[in-house]
């Protein structure tokens, strides 16, 4: 699949499966707790902890979501 077409499709999936929307904007909300992160100087071991748990739970979603774009691909070659 072409990369536009993939976008088109996670641009339609946004639109129109809640599942989607939601672990998308969970990636979001993830993603912008880590940019605060990344922008302090300095990370307490907490912090450090809390960074990881982070990216473990956005790389989760991400997952998630690459399974939702991938059986919505499959239903339209079918």
């Amino acid at each position: 699949m072409e990369r536009i077409e993939l976008e088109e499709l996670k641009a339609h999936l946004m639109a129109s499966n809640a599942a989607y929307q939601g672990l998308a904007s969970q990636h979001s909300e993830f993603a912008h707790k880590l940019d605060e992160l990344e922008a302090l100087p300095h990370l307490t071991d907490q912090e450090q902890l809390e960074e990881v748990r982070l990216k473990k739970l956005k790389l989760s979603l991400k997952d998630q979501m690459e399974a939702i774009v991938s059986q919505s691909r499959s239903q339209q070659v079918a």
